[in-house]
């Protein structure tokens, strides 16, 4: 089966937008300056909406005071600047902050605000786990994003703007701003690709929030020719692949990608990924109860990660209703880090956060009234 950028629409162009106004939110960057050139505009008004926008969170054109008046006037009658809406917050015991945000079209998306603490109880890391899609296509069977389906790609804007208010309850809750950002929230972002790269340098531009691109990590189910193109397009942000199984046949069971984009792809990908950038990759290894957690996984898992210089991600599986695959017991994991150890493979538990809430890794999800999309998995 032959995986692309899917070509669902973002909600630029809904019932609710009015037909004639441009919604900046879903341009690039290299597009807004276009809307401001075919517009008479000089290309530095091109910068103030952008920062208007994404560093200060305005979406009234009236109150982008460094515009003249003229211009906020026309502006306001031929274009508009969409955001999202935050509709709730839940904090976890660990202090775990999940967001849900509706989206002008009336679908909802997930994100998590992830601290880390340092032993007096400040704030030293704060984490943003970002969603690129309603729902995801590719179906793995321990993830709840995965029981909905498809439903469509985010926008440049409408990613971004999760972390832009994120950012604000990040400064209001732990005194300061986020300091990373990882897109392995809702969707598959290599499946989004245009729009999650660039989201990513919306983020990282100096008129945004000006995050470092070493700070952001993107993941993968494994989209080969993605990540091919992200080797050629020399993407500076970090690269991680979602494995959670270190054979084919194990995999298969678990990720229908798998049986169109199998192992020995992967390979290929990731050391021409690492031919071309010379950057590390990271994969992700969410560890079940008998199932991927015996010491021939930790061997296999240890072959894999000498195709390129990489480090490997144990992370502890927070149950998800309705799956049978349950987090591994606390002697399995150590048996198989023992394993690893043995194997010399540079590896690190992650214990996955947020799990009374359901912000855990493979939880966000919309559940309630929410419709089914497309999915490539055959029950």
């Amino acid at each position: 089966m032959k995986i692309s950028e899917t070509p669902l629409s973002p909600a630029a162009a809904t019932d609710e937008l009015p037909a004639l106004k441009t919604n900046l939110k879903t341009l690039s960057r290299a597009q807004l300056s276009d809307f401001c050139r075919e517009r008479g505009l000089k290309r530095f008004r091109a910068d103030q909406l952008f920062q208007w926008m994404y560093q200060k969170d305005v979406r009234n054109f009236h109150e982008m005071t460094n515009l003249p008046k003229t211009l906020r006037d026309e502006l306001t009658e031929t274009a508009l600047v969409g955001t999202i809406d935050p509709a709730s917050q839940q904090r976890s015991a660990d202090g775990t902050i999940k967001f849900l945000f509706g989206l002008t079209d009336g679908h909802r998306v997930e994100a998590v605000l992830i601290p880390d603490f340092e032993d007096d109880g400040s704030a030293k890391r704060l984490t943003v786990c970002v969603s690129s899609q309603v729902g995801c296509v590719f179906g793995c069977s321990f993830c709840a994003t995965g029981k909905m389906g498809l439903l469509r790609n985010l926008s440049p804007g409408e990613i971004v703007d999760q972390v832009v208010k994120i950012n604000t309850v990040s400064e209001e809750t732990y005194g300061k701003g986020i300091t990373n950002i990882v897109y392995m929230g809702m969707g598959e972002p290599l499946h989004n690709y245009s729009a999650v790269t660039e989201s990513a340098a919306i983020i990282c531009d100096e008129k945004s929030l000006g995050l470092s691109p070493k700070r952001i990590t993107v993941s993968t189910v494994g989209l080969t020719k993605q990540i091919q193109k992200l080797a050629d397009e020399q993407q500076p942000f970090r690269l991680a692949i979602s494995l959670h199984a270190a054979s084919d046949e194990k995999r298969d069971k678990i990720m229908p990608i798998n049986s169109s984009l199998n192992l020995k792809a992967l390979k290929d990908a990731v050391q021409y990924y690492h031919q071309k950038t010379e950057m590390p990759v990271t994969y992700e290894y969410l560890l079940f109860d008998q199932f991927n957690d015996t010491a021939e996984d930790a061997k296999r898992l240890a072959r894999i990660s000498k195709w390129a210089p990489s480090k490997i991600n144990i992370i502890m599986y927070n149950n998800v209703a309705g799956v049978e695959l349950l987090r591994a017991r606390e002697e399995r994991l150590d048996a198989f880090m023992r394993a690893l150890r043995d194997q010399h493979v540079r590896a690190t538990v992650r214990r996955s956060r947020g799990d009374d809430i359901d912000a855990g890794c493979g939880q966000l999800a919309i559940r309630e009234g929410a419709p089914k999309g497309k999915t490539i998995r055959k029950d």
